[in-house]
């Protein structure tokens, strides 16, 4: 991807988390970037296109980030949080409008979101598992992929219910709640210790 390209991405990220996609238009879009029309054409065919990318790069970019948590050196309860807190400030950050402009009118798009997050999410559970596996941080017993789907499942299913507000499904007290629900259900006594010192460690954090 060129640096032109890359830039109007960015700024057409902007405008979709402050105003949804179906408000903004592509003369917004352009005056915003301080182009014309006709330039801003030479990148996109149109509205479905920039929507498209603006969509590719989104999930090109949360992959790189989520890929960073792995070299970093983290155990796996530690990469665990750490990936868990950067999708749950993702969620923070969305505007709802957002979603709601991309499943209403542009669905393809859309389905390309859910695919590639259930894809991400499985298959990053499922290495997460083998990791803490073999640090012994996780129990060897287990069914991993039944394990993976599982928490991709309770992940959508409290997205998605109308139990909890957004505020409450972005917050800190369901976001360690959960982690500690799954972690608890497949760690090993040396992996309880890691995870109640983590626990501690943000609940610190965010209590300052």
């Amino acid at each position: 991807m060129n640096e032109e390209l890359k830039n109007i991405l960015v700024k057409v990220h902007e405008l979709y988390m402050k105003y949804g996609i179906k408000s903004v238009t592509m003369d917004d879009v352009a005056r915003e970037l301080s182009i014309s029309k006709k330039t801003l054409y030479q990148y996109v065919t149109d509205k479905d296109d920039l929507v498209g990318k603006f969509i590719d790069n989104e999930i090109a970019t949360r992959q790189e980030e989520i890929c960073k948590c792995f070299r970093i050196g983290f155990n796996a309860i530690e990469e665990l949080f750490e990936i868990s807190i950067f999708m749950n400030k993702l969620m923070r950050d969305q505007n709802p409008a957002t979603e709601h402009d991309l499943m209403k009118y542009y669905p393809s798009h859309y389905q390309k979101t859910v695919k590639a997050h259930r894809e991400g999410i499985f298959n990053y559970i499922l290495s997460n598992l083998k990791k803490g596996i073999k640090e012994g941080l996780y129990r060897k017993e287990m069914n991993k992929e039944v394990i993976a789907k599982l928490y991709l499942w309770r992940s959508e299913n409290v997205h998605f219910n109308e139990l909890f507000t957004v505020e409450e499904f972005t917050s800190i007290k369901l976001f360690v709640e959960l982690l500690t629900y799954h972690v608890r259900g497949i760690a090993t006594e040396k992996g309880i210790i890691v995870l109640e010192e983590k626990v501690k460690e943000l609940e610190k954090a965010y209590n300052k």
